[in-house]
């Protein structure tokens, strides 16, 4: 019998009947809530009803009958507004760790708002479609990607292109594809088994959200080459490349029960895109009558920010910046380092470009409480204390600009690397001859605040889930009671020495890697990254699968490099790539699998497409970064007339020597000037401490929403990013995570994340569509006019420091 096509109107998982729970002695909820006491995330005093009735007026599936007899009233509604609705079946499972019940929905809103609680376990998923168009797509967007990133101005091509085209695309295979079944080996299989599907489109997309990126080593291999010329071998590249994608993978699988199967782990970029997925499936080809369908919502608000940002991306490039306070006085140098967003601060409240609100994240994704945690570290960071450095001249601050990402030296130019390299090799003499290196005023900051979130997220993870974290050593997905880990025991689970035997292999690549090639990195140095990349792993999982936030870990990494392998500047890239490749991969490959539970993807195809995209990808960078060393003239050079002047490998490069060369000894050691920058650690350990008695001591208090990590952590971005993409953010993250959250609670639930996905979808067409038709075709179409020239005829677009040094003169200490 073939299986039917999945439609949320036909395929609805008949549950058993319904019934309140009691109220025992002790009920049987108190282990549950008293995880969730201070989770911010967490709806507090929810009444009981019945699952039809979510299913009906949450998700709006299409079974009248339903509906007719579980209607709710506009009263209801309102009330659901601040409420969460939580429920319980008196079923239970035949295993024996299930000694309770499961809720047919989860607890928390955001996700009742984006997931279906059904599901078809007979769907097809491991298709000729499947694997057709993930790998189509892993080799377009890997190859694209790593083609443009090497040119400035760049452009990414995102994974919500893939998301919008695979449909289509696979509709169209649905038609023309032949439906013959053959049988190989006792199996049955077809290329056209049916219907394309909602199963099938989320494995693609996993594959090309995957290697959106590239690969973090190509870097390495381009800085080798580039700034170090030094001549790499075919296999010493690959090697490379694969073991830092795929070592993290191992990590990430290891940290299931940690990241992914808890409820709490609502993971809100996976939210966006589960939205997205069932917008684009329930209502493909079919009407709405009752009101605008989520479809055709997103189809309108993707059009609008497509034609829109053909204004403040190409038309008026003032209204993306929007420093408009710079326009009436250009060339006030204080002024323009308060409010610029170039060199400047950014003290501006909002601009007309979704792209730069978005910079940082969406803030229809972010929790409004994240968010409002996050306002609080840029004031106190970055428009307080970096000011009062800079007005104060500490460290001869007022010889550079307010902001920027890059080093000085002593005659208020960016630092020379090549000044202090002999041979690819650090020379001191040079050094010594030459300049220290210094650093803005926001720089200075922002190192400081990397300090301060490592320690906190490691004090802030041992306060509050030292307990949790020891009991899910013991638990499975078994354990877990909401209705997303029900549905998913229909698939086996990966087998955890499938996720070991990974990980083994690419160790030992790993190890031929350091060993075979001249690297300089000891084995004990590759170990002790790879263990900081699996420790950091749980506690950078857990602050991003809470708060869509992503802990900076790279300066930390190579801060522990360079005081580890001083003067050895490309073995510190490759300690600060396989440590934070591991970490972020482990990461990263861990939402993908709580997109997997959400969509209800059979977890070992998962794995499986995911190391296949890998593999494939990590190859395909490799091929054309090799091509453009080959083909393209004066290839990472300053010069080079088509703009390939690779700009992350040179931010990678200057850092290698700045902490493989210059050393943090030199910069951050006790005694040296940035020395005082150290206290920073202190600062973050000890501040998360006080608020979590105080949470702790008052419940459901507003305590629990501060959140020490989120606070230094969310602030990361800066820079490059300015006050004015973090101002904008929180301001649109008021209005629709916590106004229309509050207040118009149905509208935020149908289509706040289809909203936030829709707004995407139209920068990334519009900025592919400019490139490609208006700025790269024979140099471009300029428009020049004042909303195009105000903005960068200004101190703040120039980098006007407050104090310039005389031709001939230095600033700074005499001797370094």
């Amino acid at each position: 019998m073939e299986p039917k096509a999945y439609t949320s109107a036909t395929n609805i998982a008949v549950l058993p009947a319904v019934r309140h729970r009691g109220i025992p002695d002790v009920p049987e909820d108190v282990d549950f809530l008293m995880e969730h006491l201070n989770d911010p995330n967490f709806d507090y005093g929810a009444e009981f009803r019945s699952s039809m009735d979510t299913s009906t007026e949450i998700y709006e599936l299409d079974h009248n009958k339903a509906a007719d007899a579980y209607s709710t009233t506009i009263s209801d509604l309102e009330s659901h507004s601040r409420r969460s609705l939580r429920y319980s079946t008196a079923s239970r499972t035949d295993t024996p760790s299930s000694s309770f019940e499961y809720d047919d929905e989860s607890p928390y809103p955001e996700v009742r708002a984006a997931v279906s609680s059904v599901d078809d376990p007979t769907m097809p998923v491991n298709t000729f479609r499947m694997w057709f168009l993930g790998i189509f797509y892993t080799v377009l967007i890997s190859g694209l990607n790593q083609f443009f990133s090497m040119r400035y101005p760049s452009v990414l091509i995102t994974g919500i292109v893939a998301q919008l085209t695979a449909l289509p695309l696979g509709k169209g295979l649905e038609r023309v594809l032949p439906t013959t079944r053959f049988r190989t080996l006792g199996y049955t299989w077809s290329l056209n088994p049916g219907p394309f599907n909602i199963k099938e489109h989320v494995v693609i997309t996993v594959m090309a959200n995957l290697v959106v990126n590239g690969a973090y080593a190509t870097d390495i291999l381009a800085t080798q080459r580039s700034f170090y010329n030094q001549s790499l071998s075919n296999s010493y590249q690959y090697f490379l490349v694969l073991a830092t994608q795929l070592i993290g993978f191992s990590m990430g699988g290891l940290l299931r029960r940690f990241l992914v199967y808890p409820c709490s782990m609502i993971w809100p970029g996976a939210l966006v895109n589960s939205a997205l997925f069932n917008t684009l499936h329930r209502t493909y080809g079919k009407p709405e009558s009752r009101h605008i369908s989520r479809g055709k919502f997103f189809a309108i608000i993707a059009t609008c920010s497509f034609i829109w940002y053909f204004v403040p991306g190409y038309l008026w490039t003032g209204l993306s910046v929007f420093n408009w306070v710079c326009w009436i006085v250009p060339t006030n140098v204080a002024v323009n380092s308060l409010f610029g967003t170039s060199t400047g601060l950014g003290m501006g409240l909002f601009t007309f470009d979704w792209s730069m609100i978005s910079y940082v994240g969406s803030p229809l994704v972010t929790p409004w409480w994240s968010e409002a945690n996050t306002a609080v570290g840029l004031m106190i960071c970055f428009w307080i204390i970096a000011p009062i450095l800079y007005f104060t001249n500490s460290w001869y601050m007022q010889y550079l600009p307010m902001s920027a990402s890059v080093t000085f030296d002593n005659t208020g130019m960016p630092y020379d690397i090549s000044q202090i390299v002999t041979n690819g090799v650090f020379d001191e003499s040079k050094y010594a001859a030459y300049s220290p290196a210094f650093m803005p005023a926001t720089l200075a900051v922002a190192y400081g605040v990397a300090f301060a979130a490592f320690a906190s997220v490691v004090v802030h993870t041992l306060l509050w889930y030292r307990h949790d974290i020891v009991r899910r050593f013991r638990s499975d997905l078994r354990d877990e009671r909401d209705v997303h880990s029900r549905l998913m025991q229909a698939y086996s689970e990966v087998p955890q020495w499938w996720y070991a035997s990974l990980g083994i292999a690419m160790l030992l690549i790993f190890i031929i890697v350091v060993e075979v090639f001249p690297t300089e990195v000891p084995i004990w140095a590759l170990c002790v990254a790879l263990l900081l990349a699996a420790l950091m792993s749980v506690p950078a999982g857990i602050l991003q699968a809470i708060t869509n936030q992503q802990i900076g870990l790279s300066v930390m990494y190579e801060l522990i490099g360079g005081y580890l392998l001083p003067g050895k500047p490309v073995a510190v890239m490759i300690f600060k790539a396989a440590a934070f490749a591991g970490t972020t991969q482990a990461v990263g490959f861990s939402g993908d699998l709580k997109l997997g539970h959400y969509m209800k993807i059979p977890p070992r195809l998962m794995f499986t497409a995911q190391v296949i995209a890998a593999l494939v990808s990590s190859l395909v960078v490799i091929s054309v970064q090799n091509w453009m060393f080959a083909n393209i003239v004066d290839f990472c050079q300053p010069n080079q007339p088509d703009h390939f002047t690779c700009p992350s490998t040179s931010v990678f490069a200057t850092a290698s020597l700045i902490w493989g060369g210059i050393g943090p000894q030199r910069i951050f050691s006790p005694g040296a000037m940035y020395g005082p920058l150290l206290w920073f650690f202190f600062i973050g350990a000890i501040l998360p401490i006080p608020f979590y008695y105080l949470a702790r001591r008052f419940p459901l208090s507003y305590w629990r929403y501060i959140n020490i990590p989120v606070l230094f952590a969310g602030i990361g971005a800066f820079p490059p990013a300015t006050g004015i993409n973090y101002s904008s953010w929180v301001l649109v993250g008021f209005i629709f995570q916590w106004f229309m959250r509050r207040y118009h609670f149905r509208w935020w639930m149908r289509y706040n994340y289809i909203l936030s996905a829709g707004l995407d979808a139209g920068v990334a067409i519009g900025i592919l569509f400019i490139y490609f038709t208006l700025q790269m075709p024979k140099g471009g179409i300029q428009l020049n006019w004042w909303g195009n020239d105000v903005w960068q005829n200004t101190a703040d677009a120039l980098g006007t420091p407050m104090r310039v040094v005389a031709q001939g003169q230095i600033f700074g200490p005499a001797s370094w």
